[in-house]
């Protein structure tokens, strides 16, 4: 249900054509909730069905000219409802941790490139969101929307220098492994079971 909520808050920000509101997903709402050109058209006849939003009138009406949308206020109590909603958090999946843990037992050749392509792209990310931060949010922009704007910008700054952390520290890790598939350092698939577990878990790191 949040590509409609994400839609009716862009164009609570700013009534937009179907194209500007994908230009702009793609600029800014997209950074942490992405949709393609169709889903946000398709969503925009569901949402102009249902009452939410309406076509603006244009003077010179023509055959095929962009249509720019407005909420209308049962578009802004429906946001507000889902808004103030109680939502539990969804549970976290990243596969390049699971294939990490799969390394642990059948080796790790080939993962280290991949862990260095993925620091250089969260490296451009945030350097991408400071960015933003610098132009956007300079100092004096302390109205109370500026300040939830920069408070959602300051989550993904945050999430990036994360994982920029992570990763450096994951590439240094193994450095002083060496190449998992012949080190004597870690378990193999056909030795797990000599591993000594303090905690009495099954698991060879003592783990789910």
């Amino acid at each position: 249900m949040s590509l409609p909520h994400a839609i009716l808050t862009a164009l609570l920000e700013k009534p937009s054509s179907g194209l500007e509101l994908t230009r702009r997903f793609d600029r800014s709402i997209g950074y942490f909730w992405s949709a393609t050109h169709q889903q946000i058209y398709r969503e925009l006849g569901r949402l102009e069905a249902d009452g939410h939003i309406r076509a603006l009138p244009t003077a010179q009406p023509a055959r095929g000219q962009r249509k720019s949308y407005e909420v209308l206020e049962t578009g802004r109590a429906e946001l507000a409802r889902w808004t103030a909603a109680s939502q539990d958090p969804k549970p976290y999946r990243d596969a390049l941790l699971l294939r990490l843990r799969a390394a642990a037992v059948v080796g790790g050749s080939g993962i280290e490139p991949d862990l260095r392509r993925h620091l250089d792209l969260h490296q451009r990310q945030l350097a991408e969101y400071e960015a933003i931060e610098k132009r956007d949010f300079p100092p004096g922009r302390d109205t109370p929307q500026d300040r939830l704007q920069h408070l959602v910008l300051r989550a993904g700054i945050d999430l990036e220098t994360f994982w920029t952390q992570w990763l450096s520290d994951a590439l240094t890790e193994f450095t002083h492994l060496g190449d998992l598939d012949g080190s004597d350092d870690l378990p193999g698939p056909d030795d797990s079971d000599d591993v000594a577990d303090p905690d009495g878990h099954d698991g060879p790191d003592g783990t789910m």
